[in-house]
């Protein structure tokens, strides 16, 4: 999974992800079976109050029919601005110009959820997810493997487990979005592995003893690649490719400090309740890849820039060794849950 969603979540509209050719197709995630589902929202819905329709500079309602244009109305002039200093509704934010850069966005984001024929509530929901300030997360960094700069406007934090196909599924779609905004996206990864999966804490050990080594990325896109083959052997192998040295990584991988980090991002999920994997926050807020906005979107969106469309199959080089070695192809998302 991207991390697991709510049933409200998933009915604004469906997910749409990087594919091969420049299709799209959904992407699921690797859940643990065990976790609850989420709560659903209380909130009274903007419906239930007669509002006048509103036309708001920036956003193009001209498709809506008056029953949209009338729901859309009331959402934007009962929802308040994702800003904490701009305490008055996302309408008089935006007729007003106030100084939140987000409000235009989240009159956007609304009006493509009343389109898609999410009802108030649902949007309601999501939109607290997406826009409330008091929803941003501060997350650790902890000298945690990361690329980009440490300045970079976006920051993603990604928390996954070597042995989830649904993680492998992701990184093509992390590359790209690097790629497209060079010098303004910073990944940063945390180990998350499900109890199910037995040789996800193995290969995360092997990855953090490589990157001891300077070579994290290069080990964690080859271990993605090979996910099939994670046995110590294999992992082993993968040390030799990538030219370490593998006394040194053995010791590593055994190695206090690599068991401690591994520990400290686990509790990491578990106070992050995450149910699946992989989980990605930006900029501090959970990316819901089933409610219909890609990590490309959100990413676009953080920086005020068009989104780039999905790249052609090949055209995303991996961020690691230029060592010649052969990848295997990623499992299918076929089941985003585990028995």
């Amino acid at each position: 999974m991207l991390a697991a969603t709510s049933a409200i979540a998933r009915a604004i509209t469906p997910a749409l992800v990087f594919a091969a050719a420049g299709s799209m197709t959904p992407l699921m995630g690797c859940r643990d079976s065990s976790a609850s589902s989420a709560e659903t929202s209380s909130a009274t819905t903007a419906s239930a109050f007669e509002v006048k329709d509103v036309a708001l500079p920036g956003v193009d309602t001209s498709a809506m029919t008056p029953r949209e244009r009338h729901a859309y109305s009331g959402l934007v002039t009962s929802l308040f601005a994702p800003c904490p200093d701009v305490p008055v509704a996302v309408a008089q934010c935006v007729q007003e110009n106030r100084p939140c850069g987000g409000c235009v966005r989240a009159a956007k984001w609304v009006a493509h959820a009343v389109r898609d024929g999410a009802s108030d509530e649902m949007i309601q929901h999501a939109y607290k997810e997406r826009f409330d300030p008091a929803a941003v997360k501060t997350l650790p960094l902890d000298d945690s493997p990361t690329r980009g700069p440490d300045d970079a406007p976006v920051t993603l934090f990604e928390l996954a487990d070597f042995e989830c196909p649904h993680c492998a599924l992701a990184v093509p779609e992390l590359d790209a979005v690097m790629a497209a905004h060079p010098g303004k996206v910073r990944l940063v990864y945390k180990s998350y592995t499900l109890p199910f999966h037995v040789h996800g804490e193995s290969a995360a050990r092997a990855a953090f003893a490589a990157g001891a080594q300077g070579k994290f990325w290069e080990m964690e896109h080859l271990l993605f690649e090979r996910q099939q083959h994670l046995e110590d052997a294999d992992l082993e192998r993968y040390a030799a490719i990538l030219k370490l040295d593998v006394p040194k990584w053995k010791v590593d991988m055994d190695s206090a400090a690599v068991k401690t980090r591994i520990a400290n991002d686990h509790r990491l999920g578990e106070d992050l309740k995450l149910k699946g994997t992989p989980t990605i926050y930006v900029n501090g807020r959970e990316l819901d890849v089933e409610s219909g906005e890609s990590l490309e979107e959100r990413v676009a969106a953080e920086l005020g820039v068009p989104p780039v469309a999905p790249p052609s199959e090949g055209t995303i080089a991996p961020q690691a060794s230029n060592t010649a070695v052969p990848s295997s192809p990623a499992p299918p998302a076929t089941n985003p849950r585990h028995p």
